[in-house]
């Protein structure tokens, strides 16, 4: 990577060039980058030794990539994330410190230990998917969906409720849903069956379900609109998906939380409820009467 000849200043200008220079980076930076980029606030209050460990490359390895974008060591690329920490989410941090104190001296919360860990971590999931999300991307992908003569659903792995959530309230509110799961192996024939009229809805996290990856891609090469949800803007998905709708995620011991997907997919829906139904007060059907 060849050096930059004066170092980003803002936040914002070090992940455009990071995005710029992605897929000329050595397979070492390409993880490193999309490390930092999936984990800003990590990366913005602990150490480079850390940091590393969490990402499985070596510390020395993100000091050289620091350097490639023109700084002088790593410190000096983390000033930036410690800056946009202090103005992205302002008052986040001691809230979240102060609940997980709250629940780590409850004693009768000593065995639920998990369940604690896990509220804290959807707590932050949530407050920087509400900072990270553009109204104007919510507005477009429910346009995109409210046109569309099928609304193609893909979302493999853990991927896979949120894809049915989708179904669901799809189907409720009037729309013709194809989903392409996996199951009988017809996803990618299914798949082809889509015209320029239709709209494909991508949800897709680590680690990438190849067909998923496939089936976004060729739909793109076809100038079929892709509404994809990842959890980096540098995933497989990222190039074909306009809008995408990243969502942040938190290291897990044992899994990843659906928690901030789900809110997304409520919200998305909701939006196209809206569309729908003109008003400033949107309902979703459902299937037993109220």
């Amino acid at each position: 990577m060849k050096p930059l000849s004066a170092p980003p200043k803002k936040y914002e200008d070090l992940t455009r060039i990071i995005h710029e220079r992605h897929d000329g980076m050595s397979k070492t930076n390409r993880k490193i980058a999309l490390h930092l980029t999936q984990n800003p606030n990590d990366v913005a209050v602990m150490s480079l030794n850390a940091i590393a460990s969490d990402c499985g490359a070596h510390a020395s390895s993100f000091v050289r990539f620091a350097q490639g974008l023109g700084y002088d060591g790593f410190s000096d690329l983390q000033v930036l994330f410690k800056h946009r920490l202090t103005t992205a989410a302002p008052g986040f941090e001691a809230r979240q410190k102060a609940l997980e104190q709250e629940l780590s001296s409850n004693p009768d919360a000593k065995g639920g230990k998990y369940l604690s860990d896990l509220v804290i971590r959807d707590i932050a999931s949530l407050q920087e998917l509400l900072s990270n999300t553009a109204t104007e991307n919510l507005k477009e992908a429910a346009m995109a969906i409210n046109a569309a003569d099928t609304v193609f659903v893909i979302g493999q792995l853990r991927s896979g409720p949120v894809a049915e959530l989708f179904r669901y309230v799809l189907t409720m509110l009037g729309k013709k849903v194809v989903i392409l799961d996996a199951s009988g192996g017809l996803a990618t024939h299914m798949a082809k069956t889509m015209s320029s009229n239709d709209v494909l809805l991508a949800i897709s996290f680590r680690f990438y379900a190849n067909e998923v990856v496939n089936i976004v891609e060729e739909a793109s090469r076809r100038g079929i609109q892709v509404v994809g949800i990842s959890d980096s803007s540098l995933s497989p998905i990222a190039k074909s998906a306009d809008p995408l709708f990243v969502v942040p995620e938190h290291g897990y011991t044992f899994s990843r939380s659906l928690a901030a997907p789900m809110c997304l997919a409520q919200a998305i829906m909701l939006s196209l409820a809206g569309i729908q139904q003109d008003g400033s007060d949107p309902r979703i059907p459902t299937v037993t009467a109220d």
